[in-house]
């Protein structure tokens, strides 16, 4: 078992790629052969896939904060000239699709959270477009992004609710970029390189959700989410390294969560939550319960 990315590479090297020496790990600690453990990862992705696939088609949350946008953009990708890149535009669409369907309660596969589901998927969607990667490389991703996760969730934190966005929406971003850049063909330093370079863009951010729903800012943060794990992706692709080693990067995210105040830790009390529409937004739901 490995607790730190340090000695995540050092597996690597030994099985030959990150998602083979989380593989390795998985039959170790489970005890499950080879292909329970592949099927199991399988059904994950189909769920993502599916739950894509429903959130371009269009939904709507209970609450009727969020919905359409995934086919919005959708409509904007076949009808203009983006400004972005086409499979970047992809991931962000297909990461809005996902939280989306989150927010409307359907079937969505948590990665790490439910309420960050959109960007692993998004972006592994897009990619697979992209490189045309074989069922065996798409789930490798999903096994290499798995390997960076358990660090991250060991050493700092996954939930909102402990530390804030940065470790749900920041911890999503840096597991897909990792796995982006081995589907990509890059090595698993470069990998660890697009964690720290993720991370240290995303630390800091808050978790304030409005009427305290899993919906506003969320959606919107799994599109930016999606977005830079490609951007950190090529960065790490192109040979950039981050100064503050991986490991170091984690370990600070993490004391940040604990330092940040608990009106930004999902309670709902902080940030875009207290602004006047979102004050609104939660009377209109909840109503005068003094």
């Amino acid at each position: 078992m490995f607790q730190t990315i340090e000695e995540l590479l050092k597996l690597a090297k030994e099985y030959g790629s990150i998602s083979e020496a989380m593989i390795q790990t998985e039959m170790a600690a489970s005890g499950d052969d080879r292909e329970t453990i592949l099927e199991k990862m399988r059904r994950n992705k189909a769920v993502m896939f599916q739950s894509i696939e429903q959130g371009v088609a269009g939904v709507t949350s209970v609450t009727g904060l969020t919905g359409g946008d995934a086919t919005r953009l959708n409509t904007y990708l076949d009808t203009h000239e983006f400004l972005s890149g086409h499979h970047i535009l992809k991931a962000v669409r297909n990461a809005v699709a996902v939280n989306e369907v989150n927010a409307k309660m359907g079937l969505i596969c948590a990665n790490p959270t439910a309420g960050s589901a959109g960007v692993a998927a998004g972006v592994l969607s897009a990619a697979t477009e992209q490189l045309n990667l074989t069922e065996e490389q798409q789930l490798n991703f999903l096994f290499t992004a798995g390997a960076f996760g358990l660090i991250i969730a060991n050493t700092a934190s996954i939930s909102g609710a402990a530390g804030g966005c940065q470790a749900e929406i920041g911890s999503a971003s840096a597991m897909a970029s990792a796995a982006l850049v081995e589907a990509a063909g890059g090595t698993p330093e470069q990998s660890a390189e697009a964690i720290a370079i993720t991370l240290k863009n995303m630390m800091g951010l808050i978790c304030d959700p409005v009427a305290g729903l899993v919906e506003v800012p969320c959606v919107k943060r799994n599109a930016l989410g999606a977005s830079q794990a490609y951007i950190s992706a090529d960065m790490a692709l192109a040979g950039i390294k981050s100064v503050i080693p991986a490991d170091e990067v984690v370990v600070a995210m993490g004391r940040v969560g604990k330092q940040m105040p608990t009106i930004f830790k999902e309670t709902a009390e902080g940030g875009l939550a207290m602004t006047p529409t979102a004050q609104k937004i939660t009377q209109d739901i909840y109503g005068n319960k003094e």
